[in-house]
């Protein structure tokens, strides 16, 4: 097994140093005519990042004091979204470079074969000059001075490099730019009417405000937080479910961050299940900080709300400390003719869920793939991505979540805050 692990690990720092190179390779020394400062200041720009981004990596998941935390994490986070758009453009560039090499040569070509002839001018015989009365020489012509040589223009292949490269890292900032922006400036809303069989009548447009991965930690703080705050009260919900992915931290690092979650209003309340990041964080510490803050947590726990059940599982992620899902504990003993919601942070429980008749699961963790082409790699490890859709009896929803973890930034996923309406059939 360990040895697995090693060759897993070498592998992917081998593609990691591969892909770096190609990125220095085609910005920086492709673009320059030799040797220089540009090709080592560009060196210097593709590995600090890099050893910035793993800073902020380690520091993160190794306590590091906070504010080092938070030197580390802008600068490396946002390097590593801006190398994978880099990546992505170069390689797409590929397409396009040969076409731009060939293109100015065949102008040249067809300028040349439609040029007409230019008439030679007709040689004139000078006549050879005569000795001056005085019997002095005539003085010698004067040659003109020859012109000053022009500078070297540069060779195709640089050209087209340059303006390949120019081109990459402007889609590349511009895209980063556009996907920081978004999440920076706050979740939007997201309405979706789920239809439920057992649910009564009474029930029919009950609003459940679904928040997932917030993750507030080095980069995403309080401030974003009272955002977050603000657009789900401003929804007026019946409920709010926090399903997970709240924090990257401890709560004496992010404990003040947080705390505009007590500012929270729904008729029936506000509830929180864990993700795997709290589990990351001391996730004991912060079930004890919301239940401080105004929200039940549901730690594989149920409570009968008056027109269905809402119920709670731990993450998977807590098996590692004795605390993981518990399905039967949270829904072995419910009233089976009445509706039941269950909050559990990651999709893959489903499937326990369809085991125990669940009529609707909430949950988050894929952040919709955040950081397209993410979306490709998280539908191989979840059955469902975003969204809502159907296993069986049971309906699952997915939010993309409404933060973003490691880069903040996203692209192709925005981020939400899902308003769950439940429909009674027949209403």
């Amino acid at each position: 097994m360990v040895i697995v692990f090693v060759l897993v690990a070498l592998l992917v720092l081998a593609v990691l140093v591969a892909a770096n190179w190609y990125v220095w390779r085609r910005l920086f020394r492709d673009t320059t005519g030799r040797p220089g400062p540009v090709r080592r200041a560009g060196a210097v720009l593709v590995a600090g990042g890099w050893v910035l981004a793993v800073g902020a990596l380690v520091a993160e998941r190794t306590g590091a004091p906070f504010p080092l935390q938070q030197v580390l994490a802008w600068p490396g986070f946002l390097w590593m979204a801006l190398s994978i758009y880099l990546l992505l453009a170069l390689l797409a560039s590929e397409a396009v470079r040969p076409l731009l090499r060939r293109l100015p040569e065949r102008r040249a070509v067809g300028g040349a074969a439609v040029a007409e002839p230019q008439p030679q001018p007709e040689s004139v015989t000078v006549p050879e000059p005569q000795p001056s009365a005085s019997g002095s020489e005539p003085p010698e012509p004067t040659e003109p001075a020859p012109d000053e040589p022009a500078p070297p223009a540069p060779s195709r292949r640089l050209f087209v490099s340059r303006v390949v490269a120019g081109a990459a890292a402007a889609a590349a900032v511009g895209t980063v730019g556009a996907g920081t922006y978004g999440v920076l400036r706050g979740p939007s809303v997201k309405r979706v009417t789920v239809p439920l069989a057992k649910l009564p009548r009474a029930a029919h447009g009950y609003r459940i405000a679904v928040v997932s991965d917030i993750h507030l930690g080095p980069v995403l703080g309080r401030g974003f937080a009272e955002k977050v705050v603000d657009t789900i009260n401003a929804t007026q919900p019946d409920l709010i479910a926090v399903v997970g992915d709240l924090v990257d931290g401890s709560v004496k690092d992010l404990g003040p961050a947080a705390a505009p979650l007590a500012r929270l209003k729904a008729r029936h309340g506000s509830y929180f299940v864990t993700g795997n990041h709290e589990y990351f964080s001391g996730a004991e510490q912060w079930v004890a900080e919301v239940r401080h803050l105004g929200l039940r947590p549901l730690e594989n726990a149920r409570t009968e709300l008056p027109w269905f059940d809402l119920a709670g599982v731990n993450d998977v992620q807590g098996e590692s400390e004795g605390h993981g899902p518990d399905f039967a504990r949270a829904l072995g003993d419910r009233d089976t003719t009445r509706a039941c919601v269950l909050l559990a942070h990651q999709p893959v429980q489903i499937h326990e869920a369809v085991r125990h008749g669940v009529d609707l699961q909430l949950s988050g963790h894929t952040h919709g793939g955040q950081l397209w082409p993410g979306s490709l790699l998280a539908e191989l490890a979840n059955p469902t991505v975003a969204g809502l859709e159907r296993y069986g009896d049971t309906q699952l929803y997915v939010s993309r979540g409404a933060g973003a973890w490691g880069p903040p930034t996203r692209v192709g996923a925005p981020s939400d805050i899902t308003v769950i309406e439940l429909a009674a059939r027949g209403a």
